[in-house]
């Protein structure tokens, strides 16, 4: 062996450059080993020659004596600098209680109206006494299961309580129409889009770090804008797409309509004499939209086709069959692609296909769509329209010329101008209005008359301070009797009609109509009476009288 000074150097440049790689382990068993392997006196030389304590080397020759296997770590457990939730027992409450939901954390938080950022959180753990960083603020979260969370729409909202009822009622035409032969479309408005070099959502694979360029800023009140109305044949898979650049008003929307039946709809189905139209309860389309139901019988009379048209129920416009079978493909075809012109756009739709081989059409229509146009009363009553048994307000039916529904009296208690027979009591009290039997209708207005009778009682003795210094039964009569007053009440809570209407039909005011209810509908929840609502509405006597008009004299609905 050679001077223990020229060991000593060599070792010391050996361990200089090897130390620096290895763990604090390794670095102890390295040095054990070279003590081991110098005998009598190695270890004081390793330590000298490493820059260690002599017990550090004796625990590396201890540990490569014991013959154990690797620890496969690298301190023992429980080594090393403990968790900050583990020195400071109150980190972890104190930070759960800051992330609480909103209406169940603390109301005096400061972060209750704010962005609660790791940083923000690790601020306001900091203020309370809880040394910590942004960090380790994101590590305790994910260790107890937080993430990052968007807000997800799955809340509708209160239900139509005749939603399912309708969705069945629309998928039952369907069917119908379809066996048959007939055509069944689905319509609706797409996003309205700018025209230009704006920029569109999506990514699209280009070379790299050359994205294309669009402008900064999109103002859309100076920008031209696209129209896309979308047309959608559910038995041949095929779409129909039409751009306008004026206004989303229900005369386009018809228009759009028009013109997939004069270039496909005529020539796909040669002996059709029927149309199903499913759409959205709203926007141009909407079942309360007059210019929609006017344009509609202008198309009936146009094309000699019975339209039907199902409106789908409120808040289910995503359910619509056009939605997730031609817009979403049309959406994903020009994603990331700015449209910068409108021969752009037809293009794109046009070659928009799916795997289930879906092809489209497009066209551009230039024409002029005023807005503000107002539809009077009596055009709307003019209509050649069948509002179906099962909600009227959504399903309907248009007739073409020649085949109008026959004309009705006006159904009000006193004779209409052509002396045609007006509705009575006993027609008003039928119980698909009702919703009870006559019978039924009958115990139940003994009931309550009494209890009407004496309630007025109280009210006129309260009114006059005594009691009553006539017979009973002079003076003015009311304007409706007690029994009117309950079936007025009856057919009101029904919901068949606003109260305007059922003035007419009882031939008095809505202001009449509305205290009857006032003093009736008390009555019947005192006596546990639950009128249910009714599926038929009614806009014009006209529609009460269609209603009960015995089946076999009724032209019968299409859908």
């Amino acid at each position: 062996m050679g001077r223990p000074e020229g060991i000593e150097a060599a070792l010391a440049a050996k361990f200089q450059a090897l130390l620096p790689h290895l763990d604090e382990r390794q670095r102890r068993l390295a040095i054990g080993a070279e003590a081991r392997s110098l005998g009598h006196g190695g270890i004081r030389l390793v330590a000298a020659a490493a820059g260690v304590r002599e017990g550090t080397v004796s625990r590396g020759v201890a540990e490569l004596d014991s013959g154990q296997a690797p620890l496969g770590r690298v301190r023992r457990p429980g080594g090393g600098r403990k968790k900050a939730s583990e020195l400071d027992l109150g980190l972890l409450p104190a930070l759960l209680a800051l992330v609480e939901p909103d209406e169940r954390g603390d109301p005096m938080s400061p972060l209750r109206w704010t962005t609660k950022s790791t940083r923000k959180l690790a601020a306001e753990l900091t203020r309370q006494g809880h040394r910590v960083s942004a960090d380790t603020v994101a590590g305790l979260l994910r260790e107890e299961g937080f993430s990052l969370q968007a807000n997800a729409k799955t809340i509708e909202g209160a239900q139509h309580p005749d939603r399912d009822a309708q969705f069945r009622y629309l998928n039952e035409q369907a069917r119908e129409h379809r066996d048959a032969g007939d055509p069944v479309i689905s319509v609706d408005s797409k996003k309205k889009e700018l025209v230009g070099d704006h920029k569109n959502a999506g990514h699209e694979w280009r070379p790299a770090r050359q994205p294309v360029k669009v402008n900064t800023h999109d103002f859309p009140g100076q920008a031209e804008k696209a129209i896309p109305y979308g047309i959608y044949d559910m038995a041949a898979n095929t779409g129909w797409v039409t751009i306008g650049t004026d206004h989303d008003t229900s005369a386009f929307a018809v228009a759009s309509i028009r013109r997939w039946w004069q270039a496909r709809g005529r020539h796909d189905y040669p002996r059709a004499h029927r149309l199903l139209i499913t759409a959205d309860g709203g926007g141009s389309n909407g079942c309360r939209t007059r210019g929609w139901k006017t344009h509609l019988a202008d198309l009936a009379a146009e094309t000699g086709l019975e339209i039907t048209v199902c409106h789908l129920p409120p808040g289910t416009s995503k359910w619509n069959k056009i939605e997730h079978r031609l817009f979403s493909h049309i959406t994903m075809n020009w994603r990331g692609r700015p449209l910068t012109s409108h021969e752009v756009m037809l293009q794109t739709i046009a070659a928009t296909t799916s795997r289930t081989g879906l092809t489209v059409h497009a066209e551009l229509d230039m024409g002029e769509y005023p807005t503000g146009i107002r539809i009077s009363d009596e055009a709307i009553a003019d209509l050649p329209i069948t509002r179906h048994r099962f909600h009227g307000d959504w399903n309907y039916t248009f007739h073409p010329a020649g085949r109008r529904p026959s004309p009705h009296p006006p159904p009000q208690r006193a004779r209409s101008a052509g002396g045609s027979r007006p509705l009575t009591l006993h027609d008003l009290q039928h119980p698909e209005l009702t919703g009870m039997s006559r019978k039924q209708l009958s115990d139940l207005t003994n009931t309550l008359i009494p209890r009407l009778e004496e309630r007025r009682e109280r009210v006129r003795a309260a009114a006059r301070g005594g009691p009553r210094r006539v017979a009973r039964g002079t003076g003015r009569k009311p304007t409706l009797t007690p029994a009117d007053q309950i079936l007025a009440t009856i057919l009101y809570l029904r919901k068949h009609a606003l109260q305007e209407l059922l003035g007419q039909l009882f031939n008095t005011t809505a202001m009449t109509i509305s205290r009857a209810v006032k003093v009736v509908h008390p009555l019947l929840q005192a006596h546990g009476v639950a009128i249910p609502a009714s599926t038929a509405r009614f806009r014009t006597p006209e529609d009460v009288a269609r209603f009960l008009e015995p089946e076999e004299t009724k032209i019968e609905p299409t859908c």
